[in-house]
């Protein structure tokens, strides 16, 4: 288990440096000057060229590299040309708005799909599969922002149950917090939801059907030490990936919903800096994403590991 770890945190650094390379390189391949892009097409050559200086355009592009590289392990980001502050003074502002949405969302959607994937299986062809798996239907479909905007109508414009927008610190206030947060909580976590219940529910179809279970009601075992010892157990292996690469959706990919309730989140200040050509921001937000993402699937690895011990022959031999 000690070499399967340590091959897969040696693999992981390695991914790292590639995020990194691919982060710094990527407003680099857009056509044109990265400070006229920023400055527009009218500013004069001077101010120009004094950017490029600034922002240590006038280099050499590997020197370039090692020298952002080297600031971003100091905790430097940079400095932003639209938001006119540090970047990452930006992000400890806006990356806990950020996770204080998403985290809720996916733990909702953990808890929620799989339950229900669970049930769906152990019921399947019934009223209850049907209604559910009808449900998880309509809400990969739906569009978050549709979903948005109709709950806003519903209660926040009609019922009045909830506010139209804005965000409160759970530090603040928590139940300030609850209240501003639910309705892009519970917008976020749809989608995810859906996900994990029809991967979930596909994945207990297979394992219900092998052998050892058709042996263990055979050996007259309760039905739910089936369910919960035996067979979620292997079903959830696929599901964990799935879970992992949604973590994104918690970092970067809740735009959309941050858009719809005016939350200043890192979403919206990832939009934000590439209409705008800073280029900077738009790196750290890309390599914070990139880096959580192969966290995570980090994590999915060693826990591959624990649950099927099969999956780290090749490592220990």
């Amino acid at each position: 288990m000690f070499r399967f770890i340590v091959k897969r945190i040696a693999i992981s650094l390695f991914v790292v440096f590639l995020v990194s390379v691919f982060a710094f390189s990527l407003m680099h391949f857009l056509p044109g000057d990265p400070a006229r892009l920023a400055l527009g097409e009218y500013a004069s050559e001077e101010d120009v060229q004094a950017l490029r200086v600034k922002l240590n355009l006038d280099l050499p592009i590997f020197k370039q590299y090692v020298n952002w590289l080297g600031n971003v392990l100091k905790g430097d980001f940079g400095y932003s040309l639209v938001y006119n502050r540090q970047i990452g003074d930006l992000l400890k502002e806006r990356l806990p708005r950020t996770l204080a949405i998403g985290i809720p969302a996916l733990i909702i959607s953990v808890i929620v799909g799989i339950c229900c994937g669970t049930a769906c299986a152990i019921h399947r062809g019934k009223r209850l599969d049907r209604a559910i798996t009808f449900i998880s239907t309509i809400g990969i479909g739906t569009p978050v922002f549709w979903v948005g905007i109709i709950c806003i109508y519903i209660f926040a414009m009609r019922w009045k149950v909830f506010p139209i927008q804005g965000f409160v610190s759970p530090s603040t206030d928590f139940f300030k917090y609850l209240h501003h947060a639910f309705l892009p909580v519970f917008c976020l976590s749809i989608g995810l939801i859906a996900t994990t219940l029809r991967q979930t529910r596909s994945n207990m179809l297979e394992v219900i059907n092998q052998d050892y279970i058709r042996t263990a009601k055979a050996n007259g075992i309760k039905q739910r030490s089936i369910v919960f010892k035996h067979a979620l157990k292997n079903a959830l292996i696929p599901v964990i990936t799935i879970i992992a690469l949604q973590v994104r959706s918690v970092v970067g990919g809740s735009l959309i919903v941050e858009n719809v309730f005016n939350i200043a989140g890192v979403g919206s200040m990832l939009n934000k800096a590439v209409t705008g050509r800073d280029y900077l921001v738009v790196q750290a937000c890309v390599l914070i994403i990139s880096l959580t993402t192969m966290f995570c699937n980090l994590i999915v690895d060693i826990l591959y590991g624990v649950l099927n011990p099969q999956a780290r022959l090749g490592d220990e031999e």
